[in-house]
């Protein structure tokens, strides 16, 4: 018998592997696992929280320059 119920799981829906999370974000290994622990596992949750992260990174370090 075929139990092929036709149910695929997309690659898209899958959990990201830590080092090609921090690779595609641009993030170290230990701030690309705390987002994926805080917003994981969905894929679309952990883009949103990395580019969240840059952000606050890029206005945190905008605002020492001005000091």
């Amino acid at each position: 018998m075929n139990y092929d119920f036709g149910i695929a799981i997309r690659s898209d829906d899958q959990p990201y592997d830590v080092t090609s999370f921090a690779k595609k974000h641009g993030l170290t290994i230990p701030a690309a696992d705390a987002v994926l622990f805080a917003k994981g596992p969905s894929r679309t949750a952990c883009d949103a929280a990395a580019l969240a992260f840059l952000c606050a990174v890029a206005a945190y370090a905008k605002k020492q320059s001005v000091r």
